[in-house]
């Protein structure tokens, strides 16, 4: 039994940079999404040709 306790507190540990990697990952893909949003929103049309002088 003490030998079971002792491999599911070592499995429950923090392994490494996963967290990390995963807070970075999701800060990446938002930033994507808002820079496109960002580019493409400039070429929408709005309807106006740039006739009205």
């Amino acid at each position: 039994m003490p030998y079971t306790v002792a491999l599911l507190a070592a499995a429950s540990e923090d392994q490494g940079l996963g967290g990390t990697f995963r807070l970075v990952l999701l800060a990446a893909l938002v930033g994507a999404v808002l820079l496109a949003w960002f580019l493409l929103r400039g070429y929408r049309g709005n309807g106006d040709d740039g006739d009205n002088d």
